[in-house]
Parts: C-alpha cells; structure tokens; sequence
C-alpha cells in the first residue's frame, strides 16, 4: 500500500541535492576566511621581521581591515548588478590572494607607501570574503535549507578565527613569516578557483544594459539598513555587541598578565571561538526559530554578557576559561540568527550589498572596541571585562528599541515592505522593474 503523502518523512534540509552546493560553497569559504583572518598576524610578524617595526604592522593590518566597511557598498553593488557572479566572485577573491602574496615579496623591496596601497587593495576585495560570499548561499540552496547553511556558514568564521592566526604563527615560526603570508594568499587563490564550481547561472541580460553605479545605489543598502526596522535592529545591535567582543583580545592579554598564566592570552579566546562553534553547530542542528531570527540575535546578547560578567567576578583561570566558552556559545546561534535576518529582510536587488555592509560594520565595530579598551588598560582586566559585558546589554537594549510592534513582513524574494522594495527595484534597469511588476502581478 502506498505510504499517504501527509505520513510521508519531511526530508532534510541538508540531504540530497543540497549537500553538494554546501560542499563546493564550504570549498571557497574556509581557505578564503582562514586567509583573512591569519594575515593580519602575518603581516605584524613580516613588518617585525623585515623593518623591526610594530607601527608598521598595525598600519598594514589597517590597511586591510579599513575597506572592509569603506569599499563595502561598492562591491556589494557591484556584485548585485553583475551577470556573471562566479566570474566577479572568482576575480575578487583571486585579487585578495595574489595582494597578499605579492606583499610578501614587497615589503622591505619596495617603498612602503607602494606596500601600503597594496595591502589597502587587498582590502577593498575583502568584503567578498566575508558578507560577499555569505550573500550567495540564497542563490545556491533552497529557502527551507538556509536556516542551517546560515549556521554552517558561521562556524566557517569561528573555524578561521580559531585556525587561521595560529595557522599564520606556525608557518611563520617554521618557513619565515613572507613564505607564510605567501602561503595564505594561496589559500585565497585555492578559494577563489573552487568559485567555479559554484552553480551560480548567469543573470538575463538587461533591455537597455547595465546602467553605471550612481551614488543613490552605493547608498541603496545604507538606507534600506535605516529605514527596515528588523535590519535596522540586528545591524545595530550587532554592531554595538561586537565592540564588547572587538575589545576581548586586549582583555585577555591584561588577564594573561595579572594572573601570571601565559597560555590564557591565546587560551581564552580560543576556548571563546570554541564555544562559538559549538553554538552555531548546535543552532544548526536545531534552530530556535525560522521565522523571526532577530529575536535570536535580542536574546543572545544579554546571554553573552552574563558568563563575562562573571568572569571578571572569578579568579581561577579554569573557570574562567569555561564561562569564555559559555560567552562564546552565545554567539554562535547570534551569528547563524543574524545571517539569516540579513537574508530574509533584505530586498533581493541589494541582498549583497547589505551583507557586506553589515558585515564591514561589525569590523570596524571591533576595531574600535580593540582601540578603546587598548587606551583604558589602565583600569585593569576585571572593569574591561564588566564593560565587554555592559556593550551586550546596551547593544540588546538598542537593538529593541529599533524594532516596531509591526515589522516588515519578508519574503525571501522580496525582502523589505512594499516601499523598500520599490525603492530598491528603482535602480535596477527598466527591463529588471518591467519583470518585478509581472511578477507582482502574477
């Protein structure tokens, strides 16, 4: 007797067909992000090694980290009006490796200006390592497959946050710190040829071509950010969570230091980025919801804040290092939440262009945190701590009082209300607006 379709089993949303997309996309992410996240120890350790320089190193990791939010909107606009997507992706992803391999041959060979320019052009490709490459999981997998990809995607950053800095030490430790800066920016090259295994078909050609970038679209993303309030509320909290967790590096040196224990420097935030893998995993395996993932990001910040808080109460480095790793479990479902809020409110013609705006605020968000608490190191570990903490409370606070009783409804092609959509549609070109409206009508 045939089974009845309503008894028939749900399939998975990560079997099948969908595996294979997961795959090819985890092939570009996880050497491209490992590269990302192991330069900037590379080329501290490169500007040592070559001009004995600290100063040096921190202006070349600016250099890199800086576009990440400046050069944003365009490569998020770019990479939303492009046809040809594996072809833009690939480029974007091979200029980032070749950059970082060809400063390790030129810093201490050329004039360091030059070196700077090319480290800042590196940079300018880093938002398609980041939101860039995260945008495309929509176009990749089914919407009943996103909840979870979104959290595997996240594990990919905690994985590189774990792996890439010790990875970029090791190499620079045992074949000298050009050879491992080279060795990284191979990595992104190995990313960037996976691209094209990535089923990504080429966008319909346009009645009357593809229109230049004018400003109202670079600031397109900008103002969808501002005027939906459920990615107005998640960018912005978010983003003021992530000065609090920017700052933790320098609160576990100052740890490290008035507890006399070496290893917690690294430790601690290894067994943080450890929890967060652990939380996006467990997220993936059972998301709390799949229709309102800001509330996720709301109430994960506050769950972060207490285990820190904590933290500068006690003074024994094991339960230290585990309440780091509880702060850090918090943050993995938050990330998973946010990736997907991003997806389901933004407006499909800026869907990258938001993800890569978002996602170079939250670095520069971290960035600044690093600096300010670096400039308070003078307080002590135990009131950074509290302040790390305090940055998720305020952040959840910000983050509700941006949302309204009545959020825009979302749809995943449709993103935004009625009004961010239209305003996102009128920059595309005429024949893009003409199969909007059919599609409306139908």
């Amino acid at each position: 007797m045939a089974t009845p379709a309503s008894s028939a089993p749900t399939p998975s949303p990560l079997t099948g067909p969908v595996v294979v997309p997961t795959a090819c996309y985890l092939g570009v992410a996880v050497p491209a992000r490992l590269a990302d996240e192991g330069a900037r120890v590379a080329l501290v350790l490169l500007a040592l090694a070559r001009e004995h320089s600290a100063s040096l190193g921190g202006l070349l990791v600016a250099a890199l980290m800086v576009p990440h939010v400046v050069a944003a909107p365009v490569a998020g606009a770019l990479a939303d009006r492009v046809r040809h997507r594996r072809l833009f992706h690939g480029l974007g992803l091979a200029a980032y490796g070749t950059g970082l391999a060809a400063t390790a041959w030129a810093l201490g060979r050329l004039p360091t200006a030059l070196v700077l320019l090319l480290v800042l052009g590196a940079g300018c490709c880093a938002p398609l390592v980041t939101g860039g490459l995260t945008s495309l999981l929509a176009e990749l997998l089914p919407e009943r497959a996103l909840t979870r990809a979104f959290s595997i995607d996240s594990t990919t950053y905690n994985l590189a946050g774990i792996l890439g800095p010790a990875l970029a030490a090791m190499l620079a430790a045992t074949i000298g710190p050009g050879a491992a800066l080279f060795v990284l920016g191979a990595a992104a090259l190995a990313g960037a040829s996976a691209v094209a295994l990535l089923r990504l078909p080429a966008r319909p050609p346009t009645k009357h071509g593809r229109r230049a970038l004018r400003p109202a679209v670079l600031v397109a993303g900008a103002r969808e950010i501002v005027s939906n309030p459920p990615l107005r509320s998640v960018t912005w909290a978010s983003s003021v969570g992530q000065i609090g967790i920017g700052a933790l590096p320098v609160v576990t040196a100052l740890l490290a230091t008035e507890r006399h224990a070496d290893w917690a420097a690294g430790g601690l935030m290894t067994a943080f980025a450890a929890g967060a893998m652990a939380g996006s995993l467990t997220y993936a395996v059972k998301p709390w919801t799949r229709t309102r993932p800001e509330r996720v990001v709301l109430l994960c910040l506050p769950l972060t804040a207490l285990p820190l808080a904590l933290a500068a109460c006690v003074s024994g480095t094991t339960l230290t290092t585990a309440l780091f790793a509880m702060a850090g479990w918090a943050t993995g479902p938050l990330f998973s939440a946010l990736l997907t809020a991003r997806e389901r409110y933004a407006p499909q013609p800026l869907r990258t262009q938001i993800f890569t705006l978002g996602a170079g605020l939250k670095s520069t968000a971290a960035a600044a945190g690093a600096a300010g608490i670096g400039a308070l190191g003078g307080l002590g570990a135990a009131p950074l701590l509290c302040m790390a903490a305090t940055a998720q409370i305020v952040a959840a606070a910000l983050g509700v009082a941006q949302l309204t009783h009545s959020p825009r409804s979302a749809g995943r092609a449709g993103g935004g209300s009625g009004g961010g959509v239209r305003d996102a549609q009128d920059l595309l070109p005429d024949s893009s607006q003409e199969v909007s409206r059919n599609d409306s009508g139908a």
